[in-house]
């Protein structure tokens, strides 16, 4: 096993996760990362299509996250059957190049999700960047969850722990 980046049993570990939402370009979509008294995360709230929106995220702090040698990435999920979208960052600004993989979370288990860091395409604003290099695990700074895909309305996914191995 290799690290995990963030384990979500200890409440501090959503401090610093700030909510990105499409209302940087005028939509109304709103979400949150909150810890949930039960011991785990929760990515949690609406999206809208209204004014042209139709997405919301949430995005870590930048620090060292980035693990030499790590080939996938691990999620310990319980979902609402949407489909949402882990993203890996390797710089610490605002806008910058974003390396994604969807993944939607099953039944009323837990699961942990396995996405190879080799499916994790770039993209700049939620368009695929051709030609850009590929994410290297050592340079991890940043972490990111969205949910897009018009799946207008309420969702809901928990989250115990994402890591590297």
């Amino acid at each position: 096993m290799g690290i995990w980046l963030f384990d979500f049993g200890d409440p501090s570990a959503v401090q610093g996760w700030a909510a990105i939402d499409d209302r940087v370009m005028g939509g109304v979509s709103h979400s949150r990362l909150r810890h949930d008294p039960r011991g785990h995360a929760l990515f949690e709230g609406q999206v809208s299509l209204e004014r042209n929106g139709g997405f919301a995220s949430v995005r870590s702090s930048p620090a060292d996250r980035g693990h030499a040698g790590a080939t996938v990435c691990l999620i310990d999920v319980r979902g609402d059957h949407r489909q949402y979208k882990l993203s890996l960052f390797s710089d610490d600004g605002f806008d910058s190049l974003a390396y994604q993989a969807g993944f939607a979370p099953t039944g009323v288990d837990w699961q942990t999700v396995q996405l190879p860091l080799a499916a994790f395409r770039p993209s700049f604003r939620g368009r695929e960047v051709q030609g850009a290099p590929a994410l290297d695990p050592a340079r991890i700074r940043q972490v990111g969850l969205v949910i897009a895909a018009r799946q207008a309305g309420p969702f809901a996914v928990e989250l115990r722990r994402i890591g590297l191995a």
